[in-house]
């Protein structure tokens, strides 16, 4: 209840009595107090001659005064010379109603006096200490981390006749290797084993010495006239040795000039070899030369070794990430390489102000993914000229065989079947049916029914019957041997329309009978 209410109950004569003290009216300002019970206030009778003020300040003396043994707590003096009327302005008042809040909250709180120490907070404090300790201990213990001191954006701003440009240079040795395999490996490469590898026979007349290895980082993946390449990495060959060039842009609306560098050096090279490139980084690539006005160079041969990968690769079931190929094929394992999705955001960080340290791996990512290009390719045009499969893992020599039996090099394709046919299991039967396939186009039916014969032994019961219905074909239409026919031709109902066996059996049955009369 608020004081203003107390003082208007204050100027009654008292419950029961009709008659009013003539007392002054108290204005007080309006505070919000706790609600507590409003103290007993003497009636007018018990007042005698004594002022509303008076009667007030002891009714509250007389509720602050709850120590326990009837004593006031607070010593309370009423105010002398002070009209009734500004009583609610006194500030022996005002210090009352504090006292009062202070003494309620205290004990509603449970909040120990002043001076008196409070066991719980000092309970509280031992803890903390306590905790505090063995923290500081254990911290001691273990070992801290370095934090890496922040590195300086290796570009450096050259003047071109077109503007200015900010590039990163390095020079790798011919006997750097990427892996297990040597980057310079990629110069011994012969044009024709290229273009049926690539199942592309534009290459086989480029000059591979003179390629130029392509990779980008941009500000997205969507493509479109909203994602930038800010980073342009560039690799060819400078003897034996390869040059790495990373065009970096500093800040949007400065792409012509890195555009024109680029266009200058596709102009002194043979063709593009990238991963992925002909759907990504070309497309956006030929998109900022329009939008910056800059005229588009000439296509060159492209050779996209993610087409190359995947069919080589397919057979492994582990997809054809570029990292993934890099670790499972050239055992070349990064560490602390920088996350490809984490890239547009440092980029956009750079753009609004840090020192560009965060950049310094999205350089060096890019930077390993040209020399990966250039190992990656010569690795695969090494193990395609079919040297030494005896040491390749029969998935991927399965892989050769198919590209090359797609590039029409039967001899090379017959070749890899055979090597992968000595794993047995799926991947020997696959291997094996191409083989038979092989052999029966180049008209050695005996030779393309034995391998259909081993693979027999590779199945697993109930998995033969697209051998047989091979082999029912094979002794039908190209030996001639009908029992034999009809034999498998039984075996290989599970795989074929039940109207179309029954009629393949019946063919069998009536040539069989006309051979018999």
């Amino acid at each position: 209840m608020d004081l203003k209410r107390k003082l208007s109950r204050l100027s009654s004569a008292g419950p029961g009595s009709q008659a009013r003290a003539p007392v002054n009216t108290v204005v007080a300002p309006v505070v919000e107090t706790p609600a507590v019970e409003a103290p007993r206030v003497p009636s007018a009778e018990e007042a005698g001659t004594t002022t509303v003020a008076e009667v007030l300040v002891q009714a509250l003396r007389k509720r602050l005064s709850m120590d326990g043994e009837g004593e006031p707590a607070v010593e309370v003096t009423p105010p002398e010379n002070i009209p009734s009327a500004e009583v609610g302005r006194s500030s022996g008042l005002v210090d009352l109603r504090e006292e009062a809040r202070r003494r309620f909250a205290a004990k509603r709180g449970g909040i120990a006096e002043p001076g008196v120490p409070d066991p719980r907070v000092e309970a509280l404090r031992q803890m903390l200490s306590f905790w505090a300790e063995r923290q500081g201990t254990a911290s001691a213990r273990r070992a801290v981390e370095p934090v890496p001191e922040p590195r300086a954006l290796p570009v450096e701003a050259r003047s071109t006749p077109h503007g200015t440009v900010h590039v990163a240079e390095q020079v790798y040795s011919p006997e750097h290797r990427h892996g297990i395999a040597p980057v310079a490996a990629a110069l011994d490469v012969e044009a024709r084993l290229v273009a049926g590898l690539a199942l592309h026979p534009e290459l086989e007349s480029v000059d591979f010495t003179r390629m130029l290895m392509l990779d980008t980082e941009t500000t997205g993946l969507a493509g479109g006239t909203g994602t930038v390449p800010f980073l342009v990495g560039l690799g060819w060959f400078e003897g034996r040795s390869m040059r790495v060039q990373q065009l970096f842009l500093r800040r949007m609306g400065e792409e012509a000039p890195m555009l024109r560098l680029l266009a200058e050096r596709m102009a002194s090279s043979s063709c593009l070899v990238t991963y992925n490139g002909k759907s990504f980084d070309w497309p956006l690539l030929r998109t900022r030369f329009v939008l910056n006005r800059v005229p588009v160079p000439k296509e060159l041969p492209h050779l996209d070794l993610l087409h190359c990968a995947r069919r080589v690769f397919k057979h492994r079931g582990e997809g054809a990430r570029l990292v993934h190929l890099e670790s499972k094929v050239l055992g070349h394992h990064r560490v602390g390489d920088v996350d490809g999705s984490q890239i547009p955001e440092l980029y956009f960080r750079f753009l609004r102000g840090t020192d560009g340290s965060e950049l310094v791996p999205v350089l060096e990512h890019n930077q390993k993914d040209i020399l990966l290009l250039a190992a990656l390719m010569g690795d695969l045009v090494r193990r395609f000229q079919s040297e030494g499969t005896e040491h390749q893992d029969p998935r991927d020599l399965l892989g050769f065989a198919q590209v090359a039996e797609r590039a029409g090099d039967a001899e090379r394709a017959l070749t890899f079947a055979k090597a992968a046919a000595e794993s047995g299991g799926p991947v020997g039967i696959e291997a094996l049916v191409l083989a038979s396939r092989l052999c029966r186009r180049a008209g050695d039916c005996e030779t393309a029914v034995a391998h259909l014969q081993r693979a027999l032994t590779f199945a697993k019961p109930g998995q033969g019957a697209v051998l047989h219905l091979s082999l029912t074909k094979l002794y039908e239409h190209s030996l001639k041997d009908l029992p034999r026919a009809l034999y498998h031709a039984r075996l290989a109902a599970p795989v074929e329309v039940p109207a179309d066996h029954q009629l393949r059996l019946e063919r069998l049955e009536r040539r069989l009978s006309r051979q018999g009369a």
